[in-house]
């Protein structure tokens, strides 16, 4: 698994191919230039690229100017976003599409890490979706006609593969790209109608957010993002809006995963906008909840829950759309749990997580690791330090078995609040458990 998100700062010394000391060297000549002192040292460049720290006004000029970086983009940015390596995407309508979905399958062979896109970007392209009437496709493409039991074909293929119980999907990353890489080459190559067009796209979509999420559970944010970027695009060339508001909750759940809870608000007020199957805005509202809880909003985070419960309870007579067909009352129960973790309401989130967990279905043992965490957290801040053990230990053996490294992750999250507990049996075998893996 590729390192979790680097800050863009290494980012923009690696496209320089500047080490941290070569950094020092550069700040130190702007500072010169001026008659100043820089100040700055490696230990300071190890801290703000840990995100353990800021720097201050005039040290941000001096980055600027070492990185040839204009004073406006400072501000229209804000640290450390300004900085050079940010990933712009393009804007949403037909003409992108197949660049969109090209950029996708080179970044989901790419090992890079790399930062996601900038929250003015998203911001952007959030509103773009909001806002557009999707185009309609011009029907005449190069190629042979695309025959209409291909596509039923293709649309089969690609419901089995996305649909598949979490152990087996472990094993159907590579299909499922491959399957891309299929419909993107007769989007580009073959000759179909407009209604023919639109069920390639709409399956395009499907395809790129579960190849997403593949790269999202490796922690490999940015390709997760291109891939992301790529479905919304075809989601839009496609006239589905329940799907691009699906992606945009996606964009919006790996923001508030890397601590960025406002632009996780932000992107889900757009999604919103766009979806009216209540199962659909339960799973928004829940996610905007998290976010407002991320961020210690009470009344917000209430009234979303509230909202999310509320919807639902909703019988539509209409399916829900299959990026959400799965939302139940377990994932209210537990993501409702975590939202009162985070509050600060330890007894009542330990009820909600545990009542959550009964309800889960084994199909779903990703998410069901993500749960066990969460739990393991109720019961820490509880010092139930031995059931907080039995729960993480199990979280850890199923993502083992699955193949889940964003359930290890979590999991890793938890070891410095067990070090103080080293006394209490198992304790110190799991620590050396986790060292080891």
């Amino acid at each position: 698994m590729d390192d979790p998100i680097r800050h863009p700062l290494a980012y923009a010394r690696g496209l320089r191919h500047w080490s941290q000391g070569d950094l020092v060297a550069e700040l130190n000549k702007a500072a010169r230039r001026h008659g100043l002192l820089s100040g700055a040292d490696k230990t300071a460049i190890s801290r703000w690229e840990h995100w353990r720290k800021t720097p201050n006004t005039d040290s941000q000029l001096l980055i600027a100017e070492a990185f040839d970086v204009p004073l406006s983009d400072l501000e229209a940015f804000g640290w450390p976003y300004w900085l050079p390596g940010r990933d712009e995407p393009l804007p949403l309508g037909a003409a992108h599409t197949v660049h969109a979905l090209d950029d996708a399958q080179r970044a989901a062979m790419d090992r890079r890490t790399f930062m996601t896109f900038s929250a003015i970007s998203l911001g952007g392209l959030a509103a773009q979706w909001a806002a557009a009437e999707p185009e309609r496709l011009t029907s005449a493409l190069s190629g042979k006609p695309v025959d209409g039991e291909l596509v039923y074909w293709l649309e089969d293929t690609g419901r089995q593969l996305t649909t598949l119980p979490t152990e087996q999907r472990q094993h159907t990353a590579r299909l499922v790209d491959a399957h891309l890489a299929t419909v993107t080459d007769l989007i580009k190559e073959a000759r179909y109608g407009e209604g023919t067009g639109r069920r390639l796209h709409r399956l395009a979509a499907s395809l790129a957010t579960t190849s997403g999420w593949h790269r999202f559970d490796q922690g490999r944010h940015w390709a997760a993002g291109k891939l992301w970027e790529a479905a919304l695009q075809s989601a839009n060339a496609a006239g589905d809006r329940d799907h691009g508001a699906g992606v945009l909750s996606d964009f919006a759940y790996q923001a508030n995963w890397l601590g960025k809870a406002k632009v996780s608000i932000d992107q889900l007020g757009h999604a919103l906008s766009g979806v009216s199957h209540p199962t659909a805005r339960s799973l928004l509202l829940l996610r905007r909840a998290r976010a407002h809880a991320a961020l210690g909003d009470r009344s917000a985070c209430h009234r979303d829950l509230s909202d999310a419960e509320t919807a639902l309870a909703v019988e539509a007579t209409d399916p829900a759309p299959g990026w959400c067909a799965w939302m139940s009352p377990a994932d209210l129960a537990v993501d409702s749990g975590q939202c009162l973790l985070d509050l600060g309401r330890t007894s009542e989130a330990h009820a909600l997580i545990a009542e959550g967990m009964a309800l889960l279905p084994r199909a779903r043992d990703k998410t069901r690791g993500i749960f066990l965490t969460y739990q393991a957290r109720s019961h820490l801040k509880a010092k139930d330090i031995e059931q907080a053990l039995s729960v993480t230990t199990e979280s850890l053996d199923l993502a083992t078995r699955i193949g889940a490294p964003r359930c290890v992750t979590l999991v890793r999250e938890l070891a410095p609040a067990f070090k103080p507990y080293r006394q209490v049996d198992g304790v110190p075998e799991f620590l050396e458990r986790l060292r080891a893996t």
